[in-house]
């Protein structure tokens, strides 16, 4: 980490300085999902089924399509992991009482443990990381990732990180 803190960039929107941005990026995603992946890949899992255990767990009671909303995939690819999930215990569908027609999800006991399993691994990497970074940079690191986001988005994402 010294190496990046070191090179400090004055001309940060030079293409070199993104493409180094970029490159960061594709590491730390690499590292970050590593643990998980392992995890997953026992149980015959992937990184869909991780993604939808997430977020199911973080809206507990979401609907099939509240769920397509927060993920952007298409209706099918949700079917095909929702379905295993379910079919395997991880996460149980209820019918809505207001709308008969929708069906709403939340983590079993069983999803619930496995998701924690899997969430701690990469809170303590993030944990790590930002104890060495300090509250500055992880305040400046937020910004960039909510830039990142498109900004017709940015007011879902924070509704999601400040909850209902």
């Amino acid at each position: 980490m010294n190496d990046v803190r070191t090179h400090q960039p004055t001309l940060y929107l030079r293409e070199e300085e993104l493409r180094r941005g970029i490159e960061l990026l594709y590491f730390a995603y690499r590292d970050f999902t590593r643990d998980p992946d392992v995890i997953l890949a026992k149980s015959g899992y992937g990184r869909a089924h991780h993604r939808v255990l997430y977020f199911v767990g973080r809206n507990p009671g979401t609907s099939v399509s509240g769920l397509l909303n927060i993920l952007r995939i298409t209706k099918q690819s949700l079917s095909r992991v929702l379905g295993q999930l379910v079919d395997d215990g991880l996460i149980e569908q209820v019918q809505g009482t207001i709308d008969r027609r929708q069906r709403l999800l939340s983590l079993t006991n069983e999803g619930q443990t496995f998701e924690e399993g899997l969430f701690a691994t990469q809170r303590d990497r993030v944990a790590s990381a930002y104890k060495a970074a300090g509250a500055e940079a992880v305040a400046g690191f937020w910004d960039v990732l909510l830039s990142i986001v498109d900004e017709d988005e940015r007011a879902t994402v924070l509704k999601q990180l400040n909850g209902p």
